[in-house]
């Protein structure tokens, strides 16, 4: 099954959202390349929200292009299977922490937003934090930071926000 396939199928079963849902099925429909930044009218991007429950605090990254605490996240590659796939890879090489494992149960939500590349069609998981987790800063971020769940608002915009919101009402 190709990476296309795997986004249909997750965005079909994807049971929250409808009408944003639908969007990306139809955008998906109408550009069979639009799982790539290749894509310049709009493409599938995966994020994860990585979190550590047993602390009440999430990892946040202050994105170097956008200047903006951000989920981790970014474009699909050729060698990522799935959007699952793609998320944890995300997640992992933008935390520099390995044994991240996503929440079951599929994405948490979808958030679409422009970008200087393009639109980004954002399938978002979350992804648990192992005990004793370490982050390491990559070169796509200006700072790392965990925050309590409390502090979120007081940084970043209302989509972390609101996927902080839907991942806590997961768990």
């Amino acid at each position: 099954m190709s990476l296309y396939d795997d986004a249909v199928l997750v965005l079909k079963s994807y049971e929250d959202q409808e009408e944003l849902r639908q969007a990306y099925l139809d955008h998906l429909q109408s550009h069979p390349d639009g799982m790539w930044k290749s894509c310049h009218s709009g493409h599938v991007t995966a994020s994860a929200l990585v979190i550590d429950p047993e602390r009440g605090r999430v990892l946040l990254t202050l994105h170097k292009k956008l200047r903006l605490w951000l989920q981790m996240g970014g474009h699909c590659e050729p060698d990522d299977a799935t959007l699952a796939d793609a998320s944890l890879r995300e997640g992992t090489e933008e935390s520099g922490i390995p044994g991240l494992t996503l929440l079951s149960g599929g994405p948490v939500r979808l958030d679409r937003h422009h970008t200087p590349c393009a639109w980004h069609f954002d399938v978002q998981y979350a992804a648990l934090a192992p005990a004793g987790a370490v982050e390491a800063i990559s070169d796509e971020s200006l700072d790392l930071r965990w925050f309590a769940y409390d502090e979120v608002a007081d940084v970043a915009d209302e989509s972390v926000v609101r996927l902080l919101e839907a991942t806590r009402a997961r768990l």
